[in-house]
């Protein structure tokens, strides 16, 4: 099945403990759908500036990236620069440049409205909804907290719209007001999305659905050099396995779920989407099954009986 996201692409410079880069390809909708498309057709609906190199732009078409929804009107391309320390959880914002987003609305073109999958990158929930209006399949959302703090009536009316939200610790914490997470999901669900996926950075993440809980931990990754788009390549992946087997069962969901772990461990191992390009689907197998092994354990014994 294919899929369509909707979100930023932007240009970003990034400083931490193993170098810098400027003016790299980055934003929301770039992560996802370099990720995604390892597993499944997809199709990106977003803008641009006059200044949004060329290279970039063949880039994603030689990787299968649908482009007919990517809008170059006259500006600049979102830009935003930031800076990690000796803890990778936690960015330090220098600059935001909206840019041409500032102005954007989104529309999808014909082709894309009946496209299986459609993921809502965190944009402005006003924004969101008239996607959704324009469009069918299975609906997943990203949000933060700016939009959660500033314009939560807007978010939670989304949110009703929804199957699937996708939300850090904080986010989760944040549009809840409750500490605890599993509490926090079902909180969640209360307000339409069935399925809730808590990303924990490098403590794993939480998948909550009516039928089934499951917790896996992250990928070890002996290197963190950028987690920038880390949240977004792990939605790619997600999305990406779902579109690819079909499904929505305990075990798809579960393996979605593997699968987005498994690429954003890519995306930490270098600046921008460097690492990201290089995975293939054999390297993709390696690290599922090494994560396979690294969670499972034999039954209890007799003793604790």
């Amino acid at each position: 099945m294919s899929i369509v996201v909707v979100g930023s692409l932007g240009l970003d410079d990034v400083q931490t403990p193993h170098g810098s880069v400027k003016s790299v390809l980055g934003g929301s909708a770039s992560y996802f759908s370099v990720a995604a498309q390892h597993f499944a057709p997809v199709a990106l609906v977003a803008v641009v500036g006059s200044d949004f190199p060329t290279d970039y732009h063949e880039l994603l078409k030689a990787r299968g990236i649908g482009t007919e929804g990517l809008e170059t009107v006259p500006g600049n391309t979102f830009h935003w620069a930031g800076r990690y320390g000796d803890d990778p959880n936690q960015a330090f914002t220098l600059t935001t440049e909206l840019g041409v987003f500032q102005d954007f609305h989104p529309r999808l073109p014909e082709s894309y409205r009946k496209a299986g999958f459609v993921f809502l990158a965190n944009i402005d929930p006003e924004l969101q909804l008239e996607v959704l209006r324009q469009s069918g399949g299975l609906k997943i959302l990203d949000t933060m907290n700016f939009w959660i703090d500033g314009k939560r009536a807007e978010l939670l009316r989304t949110l009703q719209e929804v199957d699937v939200v996708i939300l850090n610790v904080q986010e989760a914490r944040s549009l809840t007001g409750e500490p605890n997470l599993y509490k926090a999901c079902e909180v969640i669900s209360g307000f339409g999305p069935k399925v809730v996926v808590i990303k924990m950075g490098e403590n794993g993440s939480f998948l909550h659905t009516p039928e089934d809980k499951f917790l896996l931990p992250a990928y070890p990754v002996e290197r963190v050099v950028d987690p920038t788009g880390a949240g977004d390549t792990f939605a790619g992946g997600f999305v990406g396995w779902l579109a690819r087997c079909a499904r929505t069962d305990r075990d798809a969901w579960r393996q979605a779920m593997v699968m987005g772990t498994v690429m954003a461990s890519f995306t930490i191992e270098d600046f921008s989407l460097r690492a990201l390009m290089r995975a293939n689907l054999k390297i993709v197998r390696e690290r599922a099954d090494r994560l396979r092994n690294l969670t499972q354990f034999p039954p209890q014994d007799e003793s604790l009986q």
